[in-house]
């Protein structure tokens, strides 16, 4: 199991919030808790969202779906807003998470 990073909205946020609530038992009583901010220099539409994590076990899935609901939720128009999302979860993610950023950022690119 991975944990990514991933940029939301505070909606998508408020969402996963309300998710996390209900699947909370007692089993997660002893959780680690992670937290990420985004770097101070994204700006653009992207300059309000926050970051979630995410235990995953398949990362690129995950950053597929979390990248095209970004996409569809900001309304993204243009390539310099593509970039800064790239930027974006890159610069949250682990090394070891590049190469499933990357392939979900082709394969929405390619669909």
């Amino acid at each position: 199991m991975n944990i990514v990073l991933q940029v939301v909205t505070m909606d998508v946020a408020e969402e996963l919030n309300k998710k996390q609530k209900k699947k909370n038992s007692q089993k997660w009583k002893n959780r680690i808790s992670f937290s990420a901010s985004l770097p101070d220099d994204v700006c653009g539409v992207f300059a309000g969202s926050i970051c979630a994590v995410k235990y995953s076990t398949n990362p690129f899935l995950d950053m597929r779906k979390s990248i095209l609901e970004m996409i569809q939720y900001v309304g993204v128009c243009d390539w310099e807003d593509i970039e800064e999302l790239v930027y974006c979860y890159i610069a949250l993610n682990s090394s070891e998470t590049h190469e499933s950023i990357r392939d979900a950022f082709l394969s929405l690119a390619s669909a």
